[in-house]
């Protein structure tokens, strides 16, 4: 068992340097601190980040900017309905020698890098999204039978469009599960954007610094599972998860008509996750139920489904979760 003290002072110098990161980030990436702050996080927990949001609000623009501040190799593929399964994973090709004999070279994709930007990834047809779930989980993939790990740390930050869909394929439950947040990218207030013209149209233009390391940031990964979690804390994540599946006993009335289906187990293990890091994004050294009020919107959001008849209603996912959330926090202080 490791040493309080040693735990938190290595919390408090990647704290420091955490600080560090934002502020680089920023640099390049003006504003939209959450958007920074939630996409930090999912890196911090070691998982991947579906970025929603209309064209031209930098969300390239952020990705590229993590890759140098982090100290990543980054790869970026533009999803199309054409793109093949090979086309990001790589294929064997038929080598022939001076003295006439064959034989397979494998060409790697893309994918073999440690930050992957997949634009646009609704644009690919299922069978193409699907070569990614094998390396989001375990981080390695199969090609001619063999297996091929991939970079360490392996991370993809994926964006989609939430209003052009014609030509476009919805992710599969089983991949928007994989993500570990969903970031919603919004039009920055005016002051923002204000900034962001005065930054990005003159002769030349801040650049981001490298913080981290490849190293460093699995470090920080590690650390970051050490952070303890008080028991309050689990048992609020716990109830949130279990209040949104509409066959658990006890439900409200409100969940178990609006909700087809809830989150599972990954979803807790996201929470717990990104509470932590949200933490010690905010210079603090454990969790509180704030984290999880914070952090249950973009971590649960993808993660289930309103009914036909919500749907029809226009009912919200995202009012759902706020106020169910809110709820069990008012009932568990009055406990």
């Amino acid at each position: 068992m490791s040493d309080p003290d040693d735990l938190l002072a290595e919390i408090e110098a990647l704290e420091a340097k955490l600080a560090q990161a934002r502020a680089s980030i920023t640099r390049r990436f003006i504003g939209q601190q959450r958007v920074v702050d939630l996409t930090l996080a999912a890196l911090l927990c070691g998982g991947h980040a579906l970025l929603i949001g209309l064209p031209g609000l930098g969300k390239t623009r952020l990705v590229e900017t993590l890759s140098t501040v982090m100290g990543l190799h980054g790869s970026r593929i533009q999803f199309t309905p054409d793109l093949m399964p090979a086309d990001i994973l790589g294929s064997e090709v038929l080598d022939t020698a001076a003295d006439g004999s064959r034989s397979f070279r494998f060409v790697p994709g893309p994918i073999f890098c440690q930050l992957l930007m997949a634009d646009e990834i609704n644009r690919a047809s299922p069978r193409t999204q699907s070569a990614l779930l094998q390396a989001m989980q375990e981080q390695v993939v199969t090609v001619a039978g063999q297996d091929r790990p991939l970079g360490a740390p392996f991370h993809v930050l994926a964006t989609q469009n939430p209003i052009e869909q014609e030509g476009t394929y919805p992710l599969p439950e089983a991949q928007l599960d994989r993500f570990l947040v969903q970031v919603d990218v919004l039009y920055p207030d005016r002051e923002t954007e204000r900034d962001i013209l005065l930054a990005t149209t003159g002769v030349a233009e801040d650049r981001a610094v490298e913080v981290f390391s490849a190293k460093e940031l699995i470090a920080a990964q590690t650390l970051l599972r050490r952070m303890p979690v008080g028991e309050s804390v689990v048992d609020l994540i716990l109830d949130l998860v279990r209040a949104f599946r509409p066959e658990e006993p006890g439900v409200s009335a409100q969940v178990a008509e609006t909700v087809a289906w809830g989150p599972g187990p990954r979803a807790a293990q996201a929470l717990m996750l990104m509470v932590r890091a949200r933490a010690l994004l905010q210079g603090r050294l454990a969790p509180n139920a704030e984290d999880v009020i914070d952090m249950a919107r973009p971590v649960l959001s993808h993660r289930m489904a309103l009914n036909f008849a919500a749907r029809a209603r226009g009912d919200s996912l995202a009012d759902l979760i706020e106020t169910t959330a809110a709820a069990l926090t008012r009932s568990e202080a009055a406990a």
